[in-house]
């Protein structure tokens, strides 16, 4: 079984940020450090292992929110090469502190950046170059926008890859794990001159945080893509295109007809449908397989966007759309395509299955086309062992 994720926060990584941290600060107490950070830090989940370890490291960091910020700017690990966009290799070492440590370091920074925000910047900007100050930096900027937005635009022709992406991920209206912002969720055209300025970036590892931020943007204001769509894609290069391309996910799997007319792709199918699923009875834990046959009775070329709606059945007896990317195909007059693909049916912490009937339902360019069914059966729960006689 894999490492639970939440133990990338440990108790030796704590050890070896008191090491750095003593090196570069000899006031520092490690082991009052370590006696906070650690205790009872195995039975919390992520987040909360995060949060500790900034409580502790707030706690025994200088007072003066500038020599806290100088100290850990001074137990960093080097900083990779600019164009350098690997993140296995940003970890904690001999050299100095990266990788996950980073987190409850630019927490501390987050906590004092609203009353010092242009010290807390120059923080992050080291920060975020040995993992990641997207979270750290959303206070900031709900605190202090403007500031933070001007400097945001003056990194988006940072060296630094990890910079730059910086830009676009910390300003994203919802980020998992981080603050949400509320004030860029009712109103996102603050945040658009940096994605138009980032959206042709020669990182691949950045665009797709601006894919990443549009779609998240699409989901309150999907007329905002739309406009987004109109003037960028005309003429784009194939790395901007498949920016948009994944922008779009989002719309494009809710059938949005203003999305899918952006990329030629709104047209009702002309042709025949054979569409089934198979086996009509699965466990979960086992596999379903999708099987769509699509045949072309058009005069002209079709370009379409297959993809699969499961109607997950509820405990209420209702049912629950989630939709699933299939293919993108182009048919010619006449053509005939053959699609398959195998679908796990496993558990998964986001949702909880419920037997019973299931509709999978074949989509095309938006428009459902065909629909099928299976069964959906639990595993037997395990009987409970008997309780000894009292």
């Amino acid at each position: 079984m894999a490492e639970p994720f939440r133990n990338l926060l440990n108790p030796a990584l704590v050890g070896a940020a008191a090491h750095h941290l003593k090196r570069v600060h000899r006031a520092f107490d490690a082991a009052g450090f370590e006696r906070a950070a650690t205790r009872g830090l195995d039975d919390l989940p992520m987040k909360a292992r995060a949060l500790q370890i900034a409580d502790a490291l707030q706690a025994h960091l200088p007072e003066d929110f500038d020599a806290a910020c100088g100290v850990i700017e001074r137990a960093l690990a080097p900083a990779p090469a600019p164009d350098d966009e690997r993140l296995d290799t940003l970890t904690t070492g001999e050299k100095g502190l990266a990788g996950w440590i980073v987190w409850p370091l630019g927490e501390v920074v987050a906590r004092g950046g609203t009353a010092a925000p242009e010290r807390a910047l120059r923080a992050l900007h080291a920060l975020t170059q040995r993992h990641t100050a997207e979270w750290a930096l959303r206070p900031v900027l709900q605190a202090h926008t403007d500031l933070t937005l001007a400097t945001l635009q003056r990194w988006t022709t940072d060296p630094s890859v990890h910079v730059r992406r910086l830009v676009s991920e910390g300003s994203r209206p919802r980020l998992p794990w981080g603050e949400v912002l509320r004030f860029l969720i009712e109103d996102p055209s603050p945040t658009a001159p940096l994605l138009e300025a980032l959206q042709d970036d020669r990182s691949a590892y950045v665009r797709r945080s601006v894919a990443n931020h549009l779609n998240a943007i699409a989901r309150a204001h999907p007329g905002r893509l739309v406009a987004w769509l109109q003037q960028h894609l005309p003429g784009a290069s194939d790395d901007r295109r498949a920016l948009l391309r994944h922008a779009s996910r989002g719309r494009i799997k809710a059938g949005d007809g203003a999305v899918l007319a952006a990329w030629g792709t709104h047209r009702p199918f002309e042709g025949e449908v054979k569409w089934s699923v198979a086996p009509k009875r699965v466990q979960l834990g086992g596999t379903l397989t999708w099987n769509a046959v699509l045949r072309s009775s058009a005069s002209v070329p079709q370009t379409l966007e297959v993809d699969v709606v499961m109607h997950h059945m509820k405990a209420s007896g209702a049912t629950s759309p989630k939709v699933f990317k299939g293919w993108r195909v182009t048919l010619e007059p006449g053509e005939c395509v053959a699609l398959s693909r195998v679908h796990p049916m496993r558990e998964i912490t986001t949702r909880r299955y419920h037997p019973g009937r299931h509709g999978v339902t074949l989509q095309v360019n938006g428009h459902a086309v065909a629909d099928a069914a299976f069964d959906l059966a639990l595993p037997p729960t395990p009987a409970r062992p008997a309780r000894p006689p009292t």
